[in-house]
């Protein structure tokens, strides 16, 4: 599929400056122009008229570099039209980067001073020495997380680095303190050894009320949070493999009453065996799912399988695949229920879903290129959802990892649980009322505000069940 029969995203829109000829029908030439390109104008806005001479600034959205760049070429064609300059608005977003530290309380005076530095604050000190505890008080320990990263796995990118993988964490970080309250920081780590992640990571754990793992290769990511959430004492939560997994199984629960469909009777196909498809493969396991067969690029993991394997993978076949299938994606997918795709683009046909059982339901959820694009599929599944937001049903981590700190932070959880992303996932799928559900809105808004809240009560309430929860008192929000 080329690059400009693909949806037009904000991720790659521009704004071009325009000085043409003030003439009836010019404008019209050059908006028909971009749409002959495929390009979908956003904002069109006058930024001076001198005589007969108009310039203007278009907000365009593109499929990707090369349709931009292909727009702007036909933009400098036009008889009479100036590109004056342009500009890509995601580059200018992120210039500076897209967080900072502010202080809470003013510096103004010697008595403000004296209390927030030398030397009243010597007194705090003291007093988290005698009482450890208070150090959630008096800190900012109680709201704070650290988004980590080795660079190894980031977004459909790949092993970048710590440097690159920057801009994402940041991200990450706005969407903690937008969604849910918490003060997130990026840490993004020089190096990709296990020992190293983990030694650092215990090293500055003091500062921080939780670890969000974050953009980790698999398997080295498991060995990571098994180690840090046996010598830590705040929750450690990878999102790459539990926020998908929580999210994925809302999903699951609301197309399930679409199709009706009980959760024990599926089979679900999940196309990926790394840190999101075992993980969801095991959620799916708690949640009831009885016949699930995952896939990787050497097709379906059973029992004994010898080729391209490891601990992880050997694990997982032991609590899945009770039919013992081989071969490869399309052979294993005959009669599924449900496709799950967390691997590469282009992987699943149409012809695949014809296979499927009767209403079949398709996650595909590679980015920035699903398995399958929704277009190809719209006549055979019943429910279609992706990782994008340029589609409906969009199965997006932003739904949980907000929400599931809050309830982790208000609770002061020493761990995470089976039971919280369960939790969790009930919480999320409950947001969108029986009466509202729709084979293009299984899953809420990444804008809607409910979300967070109802995930981070399901999370506390959850920690104080299980008595894992360690402030006494129950309290939603901050601080």
């Amino acid at each position: 599929m080329s690059e400009t029969t693909m949806h037009v995203s904000p991720s790659y829109s521009f704004t071009v400056r325009l000085e043409y000829p003030n003439e009836p029908g010019m404008l019209g030439k050059i908006a028909s122009l971009i749409g002959e390109e495929g390009g979908s104008i956003g904002a069109v806005d006058i930024v001076r008229t001198a005589g007969k001479v108009i310039t203007r600034d278009f907000t365009i959205y593109a499929a990707g570099d090369d349709h931009a760049q292909a727009i702007l070429k036909s933009l400098r064609q036009i008889p009479g039209v100036k590109v004056v300059k342009h500009s890509d608005r995601t580059f200018l977003l992120h210039l500076g980067g897209k967080i900072s530290v502010q202080p809470k309380i003013p510096i103004r005076t010697r008595d403000d001073l004296s209390m927030a530095y030398t030397p009243g604050v010597a007194r705090v000190c003291e007093a988290i020495v005698a009482h450890p505890e208070d150090v959630y008080n008096l800190t900012i320990k109680r709201n704070t997380v650290a988004v980590v990263t080795d660079g190894s796995a980031v977004l459909g990118l790949g092993n970048i680095g710590a440097a690159a993988s920057l801009p994402v964490m940041e991200g990450k970080a706005m969407l903690f303190k937008e969604l849910g309250d918490v003060d997130a920081f990026p840490i993004a780590l020089q190096t990709q050894d296990t020992d190293e992640i983990v030694k650092t990571v215990e090293n500055i754990a003091p500062v921080f009320g939780g670890i969000n793992l974050e953009d980790i290769a698999a398997p080295r990511c498991f060995e990571v949070e098994e180690r840090l959430a046996e010598r830590l004492d705040i929750p450690v939560f990878h999102d790459d493999q539990h926020g998908t997994a929580v999210v994925t199984l809302a999903a699951l629960q609301n197309a399930l009453q679409i199709v009706r469909k009980p959760m024990e009777l599926l089979k679900v196909v999940i196309n990926g065996a790394g840190a999101a498809g075992i993980a969801i493969a095991r959620l799916l396991v708690r949640a009831g799912v009885r016949d699930i067969v995952l896939c990787d690029r050497a097709g379906a993991i059973y029992r004994g399988r010898e080729e391209h394997m490891n601990p992880y993978k050997a694990a997982i076949a032991e609590m899945t695949n009770p039919r013992g299938l081989r071969g490869c994606l399309g052979e294993v997918l005959q009669g599924a229920d449900v496709f799950i795709g967390v691997s590469a683009p282009n992987v699943l046909t149409a012809d695949d879903v014809r296979q499927m059982a009767k209403d079949p339901i398709v996650f595909a959820m590679a980015n920035p290129i699903p398995e399958v694009m929704p277009e190809e599929i719209a006549d055979v599944a019943r429910i279609i959802a992706t990782g994008r937001s340029d589609y409906p049903n969009q199965i997006n981590n932003v739904l949980c990892f907000p929400g599931f700190f809050r309830g982790l932070l208000d609770s002061r959880a020493a761990r995470v649980t089976e039971e919280m992303k369960l939790a969790a996932a009930k919480a999320i799928a409950g947001v969108i009322k029986p009466s509202e559900l729709h084979e293009d809105y299984i899953v809420p808004s990444v804008f809607d505000r409910r979300v967070a809240e109802a995930v981070a009560q399901a999370v506390e309430r959850e920690a104080y069940r299980s008595g894992i929860a360690r402030r006494r008192r129950r309290r939603h929000g901050s601080g």
